[in-house]
């Protein structure tokens, strides 16, 4: 890359900062923010450079994204669903898709969506739903073949950005195998439905409304073109369904940090040991947390789905989140009362950050993966809620 990726990434952060607490307080979406984003060319960040887009690298989404997150942890985790889907599509190599049995077609229709994405299109993910979270083999929205296409039908909720993107990354199960899942690019458009259900603790910018879909999508948008891929593919990239939230956090944290300090020298606070030692322990907690995320990124760039790179990246996604609401807490108590107060930037990144070991897989599972690796299990078999 992209090294105007990461500089454009720098400079929209205290863009995104400024307009930060008005969408926090009303829980709006930041719609200028995407602006900023489609003009600076960052939807194109993960498509290759052959169909118009920067070709960047895992380790290098994690660092852009870092940087959008010290500005709005809300924007960056949701142009973090968008990094996904461009992502995980191209990531599909000609060698993965031949072993996949993905059609030429599919390939086609692939290429067609990563260059509207390089264009100015962005995509959320419409994945998780009540009762069954993320897990891909609990869905209850399911699909079947009709005339020139699919239809699909369910609900989703938790979907980042709802009523906004151009496209959203839909898993369903088949109607006539529950045990197949696959994934399909719907259109926004007739036959989706966003109901606004999203008021939350922290990161409520994010528009995380729930989506009802009865929808027809034409045959090209079933991704791979082949049906049963999603459990597949998530098995083959989960840093994209787990790491990547923790580079968003990295940020989060790192932003508390300097909120902090720029708190307490207005205050001149930072007189005190004790202040001071506080942002030290802190200090030093997020560059660790970030160095644990960047080792991760780098293995899943050299050796994605490797069995020591997915320890990697539940280290990453544990570490991140916790770290983001331990440092957030600590610092907000190292400023004082005044900090609480609505509309105080610490006030809203100790929100933001309390969010980072929900989402999936949370802080309990990625420590009982980890446990059941140093054990000698396999998290596959041996944990107590599936992976998928």
């Amino acid at each position: 890359m992209t090294v105007n990726a990461l500089e454009a990434a720098r400079r929209l952060a205290p863009r995104f900062a400024a307009r930060a607490a008005r969408h926090d307080r009303d829980g709006s979406f930041p719609v200028d923010d995407f602006v900023d984003l489609r003009e600076a060319g960052l939807f194109g960040l993960m498509v290759p450079r052959e169909l118009g887009g920067a070709g960047a690298t895992f380790a290098e989404y994690a660092a852009v994204a870092t940087e959008l997150a010290r500005g709005n942890g809300a924007t960056a985790l949701v142009f973090n669903m968008h990094a996904s889907v461009t992502g995980a599509l191209g990531a599909v190599t000609e060698e993965l898709a031949e072993a996949l049995g993905v059609p030429d077609e599919a390939l086609a229709a692939r290429d067609r969506l990563l260059r509207a994405a390089a264009e100015g299109s962005w995509y959320a993910v419409a994945m998780s739903e009540r009762g069954a979270g993320a897990r891909l083999s609990q869905l209850s929205t399911v699909y079947e073949p009709v005339d020139g296409g699919w239809h699909l039908k369910g609900s989703k909720t938790f979907c980042s950005g709802a009523g906004h993107p151009d496209g959203y990354l839909v898993a369903a199960r088949s109607a006539a195998d529950q045990s197949v899942v696959s994934q399909f690019l719907v259109p926004a458009g007739e036959g989706l439905t966003v109901e606004p259900t999203w008021d939350s603790l922290g990161m409520r910018a994010t528009s995380s409304h729930d989506l009802h879909l009865d929808v027809t999508v034409p045959a090209d948008r079933l991704l791979g073109g082949v049906e049963g891929l999603a459990l597949v593919v998530a098995q083959l990239m989960p840093h994209w369904l787990v790491a990547s939230y923790a580079a968003v956090y990295v940020g989060v944290a790192r932003a508390a940090v300097d909120a902090a300090a720029e708190h307490l020298n207005a205050r001149n606070l930072g007189g005190l040991p004790a202040v001071r030692a506080r942002l030290g322990w802190a200090d030093a907690a997020v560059a660790a947390a970030q160095l644990v995320v960047a080792e991760a990124a780098r293995r899943v760039d050299e050796a994605p789905g490797d069995a020591e790179t997915n320890r990697w990246v539940w280290r990453a996604k544990l570490l991140a989140g916790t770290t983001a609401a331990d440092v957030a807490a600590s610092v907000l108590e190292a400023a004082g009362t005044s900090a609480t107060r609505r509309g105080h930037p610490l006030e809203r990144l100790y929100r933001d950050a309390r969010c980072g070991s929900l989402h999936p897989a949370t802080s309990d599972v990625c420590a009982d993966w980890l446990g059941i690796a140093a054990l000698g299990g396999d998290p596959d078999r041996d944990g107590s809620t599936p992976r998928w």
